[in-house]
């Protein structure tokens, strides 16, 4: 009897759904001639509401001068190859630097793991503690060598 009561409370909502999210429509138009579609009626002149057999289910995008089609097309701008060249060779020395510091990162946070398991005893007050500072250990050196590995695979794919 209960499961029935709930699967007609359930119907009676789905059924009231559209009623909850009715809302007015009005379309405006400014003195420049640029329609906007909106949920309150501006000040200014030129909104109307929309009949719900009028109403607009998707508004499409105006497209601006400049926009991403221009970059399918050939006017995008271009670099030279010495320019390019260049940028290539900074990306790379960046890059390596970063793999310089997180290999360093990476024996340091190997040393700090291997010094706190040799810390124990297996007598200390709080063990619990322990166990997570060695965890955090643990991840400290994984996330490292995630970090070398990423930026090893990145300098490979360097041209």
């Amino acid at each position: 009897m209960l499961a029935m009561k709930l699967r007609l409370t359930g119907v009676c909502l789905v059924a009231a759904l559209p009623v909850l999210c009715h809302a007015d429509v009005y379309k405006c138009v400014d003195s420049e001639g640029r329609i906007t579609y909106t949920n309150s009626r501006s000040v200014g002149r030129g909104c109307s509401q929309l009949s719900s057999e009028t109403r607009v289910s998707t508004v499409p995008a105006t497209r601006r001068a400049g926009s991403s089609s221009s970059a399918a097309s050939g006017d995008f701008p271009k670099v030279d190859g010495q320019t390019q060249k260049s940028r290539d060779n900074d990306r790379r020395s960046i890059l390596e630097k970063e793999l310089a510091t997180e290999r360093e990162q990476l024996d340091t946070a190997k040393k700090n793991l291997t010094a706190a398991e040799a810390t124990q005893q297996g007598g200390e007050r709080n063990y619990q503690k322990y166990v997570e500072t060695l965890q955090q250990k643990r991840d400290d050196v994984a996330l490292h060598e995630r970090n070398v590995e990423a930026l090893q695979k990145e300098i490979a794919n360097l041209k």
